[in-house]
């Protein structure tokens, strides 16, 4: 339940800036994603064991309570459904957020003061409430750097005709184009959401716009993969603790349902991560893809506990500083979101835990 749940939540993240710059379609953009995320699910067996040693409630709660199995299935229960509730309601919240609310519910049900909340600050708290802000400070910071590099290549910004209030004469043709009278111009006609931008120019002889798409693709796998290295480990150790399975097959299970509950149920968090919150170009969302991606996979490494959801938020957020086209009531309510996140895990694993008892 918690893969799933994770999968539905977080599997359109990496890609997000493709589907809303329009550098791709829906479909093409979510394949993409799962394929890369279960790359680095099944790379996580590699570099990514503080992870699994940080979530399996070690130094945070008495190893006592932590070998307990009715403890593992309360947190993994009260996370999972926490990551659902969300995903029902089209919100990006953090499955990092949720299992450390649902550690802190179901440790104050079982060991109450016996919680190490000096573990949980340094541990938890402080890489999850730091990396948003970091990834929107070096996406306001990289994105004028990328600007000013593609003006000094000489390449140029390409945009569509948008007729106003003017009347025109047309005769619409059988593969959707339409020509004025009186010009003779040939124009495309279609909605104005489906108007793009595009780069004119040529870098080292290769064409600039095809270039950039070909990175932009790139850079959306490196996030998809890195929240595969992240996330995988947070969920795999469930089933470690408990000897449930082996290593190599549960992470091969959570890989697989990860990429099931994100092909099923991702379509409303896609929505609000690549239309609702802020209006992109290609080189915007590249940007932001390229420092999510560095942070995942610098924190995975160094088995800091950061949320993919708030990297890469936080870099859609800054993406929305610079282009001053951000939709603040929606920012609004995913940070409340975030905010609630962690008091609703906490509860609903207590509950699980005093249930299953």
């Amino acid at each position: 339940m918690l893969a799933y749940a994770n999968g539905a939540n977080d599997n359109f993240k990496g890609v997000a800036t493709l589907f809303g710059s329009g550098t791709t379609d829906y479909k093409k953009a979510l394949w993409w994603a799962t394929i890369t995320t279960l790359l680095g699910s099944l790379t996580a067996i590699l570099i990514s064991t503080k992870l699994i040693a940080l979530f399996s409630g070690k130094g945070l709660v008495p190893d006592a309570v932590v070998s307990d199995p009715h403890f593992l299935i309360s947190v993994g229960m009260g996370a999972a459904l926490t990551v659902f509730i969300a995903t029902m309601r089209g919100l990006p919240i953090s499955t990092t957020h949720s299992l450390t609310g649902a550690l802190i519910g179901v440790g104050l049900v079982s060991a109450g003061a016996q919680i190490d909340f000096h573990t949980l600050g340094n541990r938890f708290f402080l890489p999850l409430l730091l990396s948003p802000a970091i990834s929107a400070f070096l996406t306001l910071i990289i994105y004028p750097c990328f600007k000013f590099a593609r003006i000094k290549f000489g390449i140029e910004r390409e945009m569509c005709i948008c007729i106003g209030d003017n009347i025109e004469s047309v005769c619409t043709q059988r593969d959707g184009t339409a020509v004025l009278k009186s010009s003779g111009i040939t124009l495309t006609v279609d909605e104005l959401k489906n108007c793009q931008q595009y780069y004119r120019g040529r870098v080292l002889g290769f064409d600039s716009q095809g270039i950039l798409d070909k990175l932009h693709y790139i850079s959306a796998g490196l996030v998809s993969f890195a929240r595969g290295l992240n996330d995988t480990p947070k969920i795999v150790v469930f089933l470690l603790v408990m000897s449930a399975l082996s290593l190599k097959l549960g992470i091969f299970l959570v890989a697989f349902t990860m990429a099931i509950g994100g092909l099923l149920n991702a379509q409303k968090v896609a929505l609000t991560m690549s239309e609702r919150i802020t209006k992109m170009n290609h080189g915007q969302g590249f940007s932001a893809n390229i420092v999510t991606a560095f942070l995942v996979i610098f924190a995975s490494k160094w088995g800091l506990p950061v949320s993919t959801t708030h990297v890469s938020c936080g870099s859609l957020f800054g993406i929305g500083l610079v282009n001053k086209k951000a939709d603040w009531a929606v920012i609004g309510k995913i940070i409340m979101a975030w905010v609630l996140t962690l008091p609703l895990a906490a509860i609903l694993s207590g509950l699980c835990f005093l249930l299953i008892q």
